[in-house]
């Protein structure tokens, strides 16, 4: 379920991601407005988020396959799942300051 919720988000941002810059052609002003507005510490988090939900999709998206291709695959389905979790919360531990560093700055100071 998790990978279909994910993919489903990850499709409304790139949806979103066309329509804001094709927003460049039809008035640079406005688009220098959107981009403004992503330098806002909550749209750092949403940011956060996006990665968490690419991440995810994609180590998820490599366990499905080796479920699909791999004749054992189906039985060691659980561990690959929990496998995924483990790598997906130590990377997600190593985003936050990448991700997160420039919001924190804003709202607490260098």
């Amino acid at each position: 379920m998790a990978h279909r919720v994910t993919g489903v988000l990850i499709f409304f941002f790139l949806f979103v991601h066309v329509l804001d810059t094709a927003l460049v052609r039809v008035s640079p002003e406005a688009y220098d407005k959107v981009v403004a507005t992503y330098k806002t510490p909550i749209v750092a988090l949403l940011e956060y988020g996006l990665v968490a939900a690419i991440l995810f999709h994609a180590l998820n998206g490599l366990r499905v396959i080796a479920v699909d291709f791999w004749s054992k695959g189906p039985r060691y389905q659980k561990q690959m799942l929990w496998t995924v979790v483990g790598v997906w919360v130590v990377l997600m531990a190593g985003a936050i300051y990448p991700v997160l560093g420039h919001a924190a700055r804003v709202l607490f100071g260098s």
